[in-house]
C-alpha cells in the first residue's frame, strides 16, 4: 500500500510508534448503490478511505481518494460523521489512529475499476445487500445514507 510521502518522512523519525492522522471516508452513492473497494492489504470490503495530505481540505481529500482508487469522479454532498478510529496496527507494523471525516458523496462520472495498488477489487453494491465488513465501516455507510441533515459527533 502506498504511504503518503509526509507519513513516510514521519516514520523515518518515529518508526512504528503510534501516529495521529487525519483521515477521510467517502461513502459514494449512485441511485440505490454504494461503491466499495476490497482492500489489497487485508481483503476487507470498505468504503473508500484515505489520509488527508498536509494543507489539504478533507472534502477535497475524499474526492481525490475516490478518483485515485476507483477512477470515479464524485461530488461531496455533506459531512456525515466525525469520529476517532480505534488504534490500528498496519500489516507493516505501523501504528496509527485516525480522526475520520466521513462524507456522503454522489457519483458524477467514470467507470469504476481498480485504479491503484491499494485495492484488489472495486464494485457497486445495492444498499440493502452490502457485503460483510467491519462494523465501523458499516456504521459509516449507514450514517452517511441516513436522511440526517446534521453531522454526527462522538461525545464520549
Amino acid at each position: 500500500m502506498p504511504i503518503p510521502d509526509f507519513v513516510a518522512e514521519l516514520r523515518r523519525h518515529v518508526g512504528h510508534a503510534p501516529l495521529w492522522l487525519p483521515g477521510v471516508t467517502a461513502v459514494v452513492r449512485r441511485d440505490d448503490e454504494v461503491l466499495l473497494v476490497r482492500r489489497a492489504d487485508n481483503g476487507d470490503w470498505t468504503p473508500i478511505t484515505g489520509i488527508v495530505e498536509p494543507g489539504e481540505q478533507p472534502a477535497i481529500a475524499a474526492v481525490r481518494e475516490v478518483r485515485e482508487e476507483t477512477g470515479v469522479d464524485v461530488e461531496v454532498e455533506r459531512l456525515s460523521w466525525v469520529s476517532v478510529s480505534p488504534p490500528v496496527v498496519h500489516v507493516n507494523g505501523d501504528q496509527a489512529q485516525y480522526l475520520d471525516h466521513c462524507f456522503l458523496c454522489t457519483y458524477v462520472d467514470g467507470e469504476a475499476h481498480v485504479a491503484d495498488d491499494e485495492s484488489q477489487d472495486v464494485a457497486w453494491f445495492p444498499v440493502d445487500a452490502l457485503p460483510q465488513m467491519r462494523p465501523e465501516f458499516g456504521d459509516r455507510i449507514h450514517q452517511a445514507l441516513a436522511n440526517h441533515r446534521t453531522t454526527r459527533f462522538e461525545t464520549d
